[in-house]
């Protein structure tokens, strides 16, 4: 991307549809200025405070385009850390546009891709990790995954970040002072001491081991309801759902194609798949159906497989659950028809829930068990305090900074001199200040930015 600092940029900020409102975003050190150009109340506007609001028309040469509320921002309290104007307007595409091309053709330039955040970055408004929160909030699928996300925008990532450099940086002034300072030769050896280096390492493996399941929250799971025709499939999908997504009927092979939706299990995006039933068939068309169904299941994170819980598990079913490879939740259905025969001894090895779809007796067991099936791995102490890495390149540096203090430590313990201990946590903070963007590289800064949308 090719960021510049000393223009005056604009943007649309909000959907080009029909809306109450629309907003056109400015920000620059001379927007308060090019705005008052083609603005009803030019001087009201050159006069106003920050963080104010200024009403009037905008107007092109003379003739009137839309009423409009003006916000105000000046520097440097606001969020791009520059003069800033807002433009609200009435929510028509057209009129939206016509009031973006008067921005345009007043000397303003067209904002990039997640141009404004990065001037929020530049001028220390916001670190990397709560611009990457911004991106996580417009992205995320859940109340869950939305809240995690406002967690690191407001600042929880970055302040654990400052109190682990803080820690290593009492670790390197000791290392220094041994160094520098020595009684004698011989203490030099024994200055190194590791409990300084033991809470910032405990607390590093606690954070690089949150990614774990924070990306589960944020990319989610694929779900494949499979199982024998009538088995209850499409019953339970309409139930998730709880609306007639997929048809419902007792004629065997009624399913043909698999069909999809999103949900949400406990914080979790599901991606949730209903298939054709699982049986042999001379039809050409349900026989597609069929393989389909097994390769989305083999491609699956969890597959649901469904049993008449009416009927004793027939040798098919058996068959299915000993080839699978994905994990895999045994789901007994028609549980208000009486009861539920039991399962044979190989399959009650696996997970199992006993529901009925059209009561929706056991429909909230099912999705606690997918629920901890997915995040059995994930149960960490910062998880259960609000503190987890959003990104990928967050998790790679705090790895970095990880296997760092783990060098450090073993230098230490293995009588390096302490030249070679202070390197590596010097690396270790080297790699945290990464993660905030106070260590970053133009490689970094096009990688998270660029995958913004225009106007934010």
């Amino acid at each position: 991307m090719n960021y510049t600092l000393d223009d005056e940029i604009a943007a649309i900020a909000t959907a080009l549809a029909p809306a109450a409102l629309g907003i056109v975003r400015t920000s620059g050190a001379r927007s308060i200025e090019l705005i008052s150009r083609f603005f009803s109340r030019p001087n009201a506007l050159l006069q106003s405070q920050g963080h104010t609001l200024v009403y009037g028309w905008i107007h092109d040469e003379g003739i009137k385009i839309d009423e409009v509320v003006l916000c105000v921002y000046r520097a440097p309290k606001s969020n791009t850390g520059e003069n800033a104007v807002e433009i609200i307007c009435h929510g028509g595409p057209g009129v939206v546009k016509a009031i973006y091309r008067l921005c345009i053709k007043n000397g303003f330039r067209a904002a990039e891709r997640g141009e404004f955040t990065f001037r929020s970055f530049i001028h220390g408004k916001a670190d990397l990790t709560r611009a990457e929160a911004v991106l996580e909030i417009i992205d995320s699928k859940t109340n869950t995954a939305q809240q995690k996300a406002a967690g690191r925008l407001s600042g929880t990532v970055f302040h654990e970040i400052e109190t682990i450099k803080t820690d290593l940086m009492t670790a390197l002034a000791a290392l220094e002072v041994g160094i520098e300072y020595p009684e004698d030769e011989e203490t030099i050896a024994d200055s190194f001491d590791e409990a300084l280096l033991k809470k910032p390492l405990s607390v590093l493996q606690q954070l690089a081991a949150s990614w774990q399941a924070e990306k589960i929250y944020q990319a989610g799971v694929r779900l494949v309801l499979a199982g024998k025709t009538n088995a209850g499939k499409s019953s339970l999908f309409n139930a998730l759902l709880k609306e007639d997504r997929a048809i419902v009927s007792d004629i065997h092979g009624t399913t043909r194609d698999w069909l999809e939706a999103e949900l949400d299990f406990k914080g979790i995006p599901v991606h949730i798949f209903d298939t054709a039933g699982l049986r042999a068939t001379e039809d050409t068309i349900e026989a597609i159906g069929v393989q389909r169904s097994v390769e989305l299941a083999s491609a699956a994170d969890i597959v649901l497989y469904l049993i008449d819980g009416t009927k004793p598990p027939a040798e098919e079913d058996s068959a299915f659950i000993e080839r699978n490879t994905v994990p895999l939740i045994i789901v007994q259905t028609k549980a208000d028809k009486g009861q539920t025969e039991p399962l044979s001894a190989a399959l009650q090895r696996y997970p199992a829930v006993r529901l009925s779809s059209k009561t929706g007796v056991g429909i909230d067991v099912l999705i606690d068990t997918v629920a901890g099936l997915v995040t059995a791995d994930t149960a960490l102490p910062m998880q259960d305090a609000g503190i987890s890495l959003g990104t990928e390149r967050q998790k790679e540096a705090v790895t970095a900074a990880l296997e760092a203090v783990r060098h450090a430590l073993e230098a230490g313990r293995s009588g390096y001199p302490l030249d070679a201990v202070i390197q590596d946590v010097e690396e270790a903070v080297h790699a945290l200040g990464s993660v905030t963007g106070e260590v970053r590289s133009d490689d970094i800064l096009d990688k998270i930015f660029s995958g913004f949308c225009v106007g934010k």
